[in-house]
């Protein structure tokens, strides 16, 4: 395992072995009690208007799964996978599915990069949400590892903060001035990693951590490395508001593009 994976595998579960607010332990009665829990407006439209009937679908960085265990009860899909480096959250997401009565779903404890050959031509679909590809290097190798698991006209859904806002500074940054929300403070061909200890703020909030190592990408190399590995585009939507909640109070609805819905199929 590459040592920034392995890095980032112990920052994860430091995270949530300290999480706030009991983060994630009553996930399942918001699954229960709203369909397609979860996911963003514009998210939740592409998925409604997609055919699950019987289909086999996988989440790699699935997290806590919950987003995965919607998508699987109110689909329509016959059975999902769930892929995902953090031990103690896929704890989570099993004990949410058991809660939540879901018993066609399943959740794998592994690198991405390293999922075992008995998953490869599985899957009729395959989605990867907020915060995940950043996690990896080298995308062409992250999106192999997706056309090996699809099955042929399978299709790939990646919905994600876009490449864009890692230019801009949020609040709380020694960047960030309120008065210019115009400023952009860093490159967007930034070669060099982000790499703090912080935290990571939706679960642990911000504390002193294991270092998280994030590698910045842009809409070039993402599309790139979708096209290298047999897969085509077939839409690419862009929009102006923050899917993570991290500046959204300043920056939505100002026309910055702020996040993305990428859908490619397999050629």
């Amino acid at each position: 395992m590459d040592n920034y994976i392995e890095a980032n595998k112990a920052a994860w579960e430091e995270a949530f072995d300290n999480r706030k607010n009991n983060w994630g332990d009553n996930d399942h009665i918001k699954l229960q009690s709203e369909p397609f829990a979860f996911f963003n407006r514009d998210m939740l439209e592409k998925l409604k208007n997609t055919d699950f009937k019987g289909k086999t679908v996988a989440q790699f960085c699935c997290s806590n799964g919950r987003e995965l265990l919607s998508l699987v009860l109110n689909s329509g899909a016959a059975f999902g996978v769930g892929f995902d480096i953090a031990e103690n959250i896929l704890g989570q997401a099993k004990q949410m599915a058991e809660k939540a009565g879901v018993k066609n779903c399943e959740f794998v404890n592994c690198n991405i990069l390293d999922i075992s050959m008995d998953y490869y031509n599985k899957f009729d679909f395959i989605f990867i949400t907020l915060g995940a590809i950043c996690c990896f290097k080298d995308l062409n190798v992250l999106f192999e590892k997706v056309e090996k698991c699809l099955k042929p006209g399978g299709t790939f859904l990646l919905n994600d903060g876009h490449p864009f806002a890692y230019m801009l500074p949020i609040p709380g940054n020694d960047a960030f001035d309120p008065y210019n929300l115009n400023r952009l403070a860093y490159p967007y061909f930034k070669k060099s990693p982000w790499i703090w200890t912080g935290g990571m703020y939706y679960i642990s909030g911000d504390c002193d951590s294991k270092p998280f190592t994030e590698f910045p990408h842009t809409v070039s190399d993402i599309i790139n490395a979708i096209c290298v590995n047999n897969m085509r585009i077939t839409s690419f939507n862009e929009y102006d508001y923050e899917i993570g909640g991290i500046g959204s109070e300043v920056y939505d609805k100002k026309g910055i593009p702020l996040s993305y819905i990428l859908v490619a199929e397999i050629i």
